[in-house]
């Protein structure tokens, strides 16, 4: 996942709308606590946000036979769950649900008596399986809630085309288990086969193996051969139109996007092709993306084969695409190498934001490279000011705390940053060889930040052990901030943009005098972010003459200047502000803007009237990171 600079917080807190067997209590296990905070040592490879006991009965597979019904926001069918038991005196399976109503179980012919626990506000409920001797599935027949944390249904109007509807399904971190009963930990990979069944007018795509030829029927049936956790199954259904990009990648789009998308994102092909040159082979058949509404709560979700992506990033100068290469990066580090629980995310998004940055630097260049690489570790620094010191560690404790709280830049950008001084102490090459031999040795597991260290154990600290020590390697994974002496990245065009801003700020150069007419996106973000806190109205209304901000269409600009508006009350941008608020539904984009307007009476109540008229367009991640800024705590 991608949304470059955000910290996420979590879905709505929804209780069981199920009729169980029998309630019970939440079963809580000794070394796997659920809402409270262990002093003990944490237990590597635990997870700490899932009920289910793949020690026990690990699911391998599974089959999925889904309706989606529009009128009631429900998706309503079976999942059938082929396991193996990994003792053999196993007799229950534990799934997670959230929200589900669960209408029957079965094994085959037979119904198996099941208990749906009582719900914790996190984690949803467990749902145990009494599982008869002879089974190795079991079938679960079952409807979502119209509210379910992991799934949106946006009205015509919410979309491009303003016809039909459009559904699509968020995972990550575990919100799979608001739509489909499974074994909900990222340790847990299975295959699966889906059929869905649609209105005819629309086209069900899938994380799986997607035929653009496909008939238009309302009967589609899709394939996941490769085994992968479950927050990478991804659902997406509307009125959606295919074109080939390359080979091997395509763009699923509304027809009114379609066009833009391909040609703003027309370079894709291009990064799988140096990624596999310079990583090992992309190990997914197909690579194509899908754009989806506005208000996708993310920059862009990694689903296997179907990267899900938002409309944001379309700038019309292939300013943004960063985004596109963070995500085929992590069909490498996240897909094929996967984090075993919410602990080791670090080894998701570190890896990926590394591979993010050689990507973009072999297909663009070492100057677009740079100038991402000081925006990136600029991003980085807020967050260590802005959070605790509890959160600024990559293999961060997560034990009675939502998963979704790991989200922000420690495990993207700390983690890159720490691989860049690995690779700078023993030289690019070497680190590109460890990499491919590292995505080879444990493709389609899903390990631990302990495993990694002793696979660096018996790699790069014993051939390098002149460069490389344990007691820096763990520094870095195991302290809160950025360790002294880490690489600094540095930008040539960077020190053309300070010298021309400084020229404005002390008076020496007006505005229009400034030489924008080669300035990337990157530029002109790094010369707005770097503003003072305070600037008058005066120098806001020369700014916006000169360069007519708050008229940008590229979204990124957009946002960095409306924060400096809101900071400062710049009343004539707040029109475009408000606009933004409601037609924008990236988290990354929205939550500074309400925070920032939360600090003021005036801001709060803009920012209410702003989130009110938002909200039904909303996500429920967005709404749920965003309702405290503009609710009245009195």
């Amino acid at each position: 996942m991608k949304n470059i600079g955000w910290v996420f917080l979590t879905a709505p807190l929804l209780f069981a709308c199920s009729e169980p067997a029998q309630q019970e209590s939440s079963p809580v296990k000794e070394d796997k606590p659920v809402t409270t905070t262990s002093s003990t040592a944490i237990v590597p490879g635990t997870d700490y946000h899932s009920f289910s006991n793949p020690d026990e009965v690990k699911v391998t597979h599974l089959d999925l036979e889904l309706t989606a019904d529009f009128d009631k926001h429900q998706l309503v069918g079976q999942a059938t769950l082929g396991f193996i038991r990994q003792t053999e005196s196993a007799d229950t399976l534990v799934l997670d649900t959230r929200d589900l109503t669960i209408n029957s179980v079965t094994a085959g012919e037979d119904a198996v008596s099941y208990t749906l626990k009582d719900a914790d506000p996190d984690l949803g409920a467990a749902l145990e399986i009494d599982l008869p001797a002879e089974a190795t599935s079991v079938t679960v027949d079952y409807t979502t809630s119209p509210t379910a944390s992991g799934v949106q249904w946006l009205t015509p109007a919410q979309t491009a085309g303003k016809q039909h509807p459009f559904l699509f399904t968020q995972a990550q971190a575990i919100h799979a288990r608001s739509f489909i009963p499974l074994q909900d930990s990222p340790q847990v990979r299975i295959t699966y086969n889906a059929r869905i069944h649609t209105p005819e007018n629309l086209l069900a795509v899938m994380s799986a193996a997607n035929d653009p030829q496909t008939p238009r029927d309302g009967d589609y049936e899709f394939t996941m051969p490769q085994a992968i956790p479950s927050y990478l199954i991804a659902l997406s259904i509307g009125n959606l139109k295919f074109k080939a990009m390359g080979e091997r990648t395509g763009v699923y789009a509304e027809p009114e996007l379609l066009d833009a998308a391909a040609e703003e994102f027309s370079d894709t092909e291009s990064m799988l092709e140096v990624t596999e040159k310079t990583y090992g082979p992309y190990r997914w058949d197909r690579y194509d993306l899908l754009i989806l509404p506005p208000s996708f709560p993310f920059g862009g979700m990694e689903n296997p084969r179907l990267s899900f992506i938002t409309p944001t990033v379309i700038a019309g100068d292939k300013s943004l695409v960063s985004l596109i290469a963070h995500e085929l990066a992590h069909s490498w580090s996240g897909n094929t190498v996967t984090n075993a629980t919410w602990r080791d995310l670090w080894l998701n998004e570190g890896f990926t934001t590394y591979l993010t940055y050689r990507i973009m630097e072999m297909v663009y260049g070492q100057d677009r490279y740079r100038m991402e690489a000081v925006l990136g570790y600029q991003s980085l620094q807020a967050d260590i000011q802005a959070l605790p010191e509890k959160d600024q560690i990559l293999a961060i404790d997560l034990r009675g705390r939502n998963p979704d709280d790991v989200f922000s830049d420690i495990p993207y950008e700390k983690g890159a940053l720490f691989l860049r001084e690995i690779e700078q102490k023993i030289g690019r090459e070497n680190f590109d060889a460890f990499l491919m031999a590292y995505f080879d040795h444990f493709a389609f597991q899903s390990i631990t930040t302990d495993a990694f260290i002793d696979y660096l154990d018996a790699t790069l600290l014993k051939d390098y052990s002149d460069k490389l020590n344990k007691g820096r390697i763990h520094e870095w994974i195991f302290s809160p901030g950025i360790p002294e002496g880490a690489p600094v990245p540095e930008s040539d065009a960077f020190e053309k943009v300070d010298t021309a801003r400084q020229a404005w700020l002390n008076g020496k150069k007006p505005a229009a005098d400034i030489n924008t007419q080669d300035w990337t996106t990157h530029e002109w973000l790094y010369f707005l972010n770097n503003m003072p806190e305070e600037l008058s109205t005066k120098q806001l209304d020369e700014l916006d003459a000169a360069f007519a901000l708050t008229k940008s269409q590229n979204n990124e600009i957009a946002h960095s200047w409306l924060l400096i508006a809101v900071k400062n009350e710049y009343e004539p941008a707040y029109d475009r502000l408000y606009d933004y608020l409601v037609h924008i539904g990236r988290n990354k984009l929205v939550k500074p803007l309400y925070r920032e307007l939360s600090t003021t009476p005036e801001g709060k109540a803009f920012a209410a009237k702003a989130f009110a008229e938002a909200k039904p367009g909303y996500h429920p991640l967005t709404i749920r990171a965003n309702e405290g800024f503009v609710e009245d705590k009195k």
